[in-house]
Formats: structure tokens, C-alpha cells, sequence
């Protein structure tokens, strides 16, 4: 038992982003269903849509339990959201790219080229929370025993 929360507490971050990643995705997968089949609204239409839902959704809980984010007050936590929403713009659009190609080129069934595209997505979301939007700012102590150890 003790393994198993070393190892949690070791990747905590990653298995956080993982389940709320599936989260997020099924968040996605389910929005668009709903404006696909339910709303009939246009398969692109719905994917830019069930875009919005999953990307607040992930927001919220990228920011509060997975990367802890330590901004607070109005601007700092706007830039960071600004941040969040630029990087998922990014991907997003790489989503629906893959949906364009995967549904009108190659003619395969658009809920299975949804979940194709949308582990990529995990992906390409997790490295540019990490590096971009959620980045820890280093300590004063830490940047100086770095420039020491050059």
C-alpha cells in the first residue's frame, strides 16, 4: 500500500490530468452528441461548440486540482485564463482538422474520429498546460542555485 502512494504522490499531476482528461473528454464526447443528435446542429458546428463546454470544463479543473494554479486576483488569473484559451484554441483547431479530414476525406463515422481526435488532444493539452499556461514560476532561491551550478 505504502508503493501505491508513493507512486500517487510521485505522479499525482499525471493521473489527475488523466482522469479529468477522460472527464473532459467524455464532457466533450457527450456535448456533442447532444447538439449532433439531439439539436441536429451541423457536425462542424457541434464540434466548435462541444469545444466551448469541454475547455471551460477543463479550465476549472486543470486550474483547481490538477496544476494547483497559484494565481489570484483578477488580472493575473485573466492572463492565465487568456493563456488557457489560446493554447486550446491551438488544439482545437488541430481537432478540427482531424475531424475534416477523418469525416469529409476519408468518410469515417464522425463519433469515432471525435474520440481519435480527442486523444491527441489530451496529449497536446497536457504538454502546453505544462510548459505555457500552468508553468511554475520559479523561486528567487531556486534561480539563484541554478546561475550557480552553470
Amino acid at each position: 500500500m505504502d508503493k501505491m502512494k508513493e507512486l500517487y504522490i510521485k505522479y499525482r499531476e499525471m493521473i489527475l490530468y488523466i482522469v479529468f482528461g477522460g472527464l473532459t473528454t467524455a464532457v466533450s464526447f457527450v456535448s456533442y452528441w447532444i447538439f449532433v443528435d439531439v439539436f441536429h446542429i451541423p457536425y462542424m458546428v457541434s464540434t466548435a461548440l462541444s469545444w466551448i463546454v469541454s475547455v471551460t470544463f477543463a479550465y476549472v479543473t486543470n486550474r483547481k486540482w490538477v496544476f494547483e494554479s497559484r494565481a489570484h486576483g483578477f488580472w493575473p488569473v485573466l492572463l492565465e485564463m487568456l493563456r488557457f484559451y489560446a493554447c486550446r484554441i491551438a488544439s482545437g483547431l488541430m481537432e478540427m482538422g482531424l475531424m475534416f479530414t477523418g469525416v469529409d476525406l476519408l468518410h469515417i463515422n464522425d463519433k469515432i474520429v471525435k474520440l481519435f481526435a480527442n486523444v491527441f488532444v489530451i496529449i497536446a493539452n497536457y504538454v502546453l498546460s505544462k510548459l505555457i499556461v500552468f508553468r511554475k514560476k520559479r523561486s528567487v532561491d531556486e534561480s539563484a542555485r541554478q546561475d550557480y551550478n552553470r
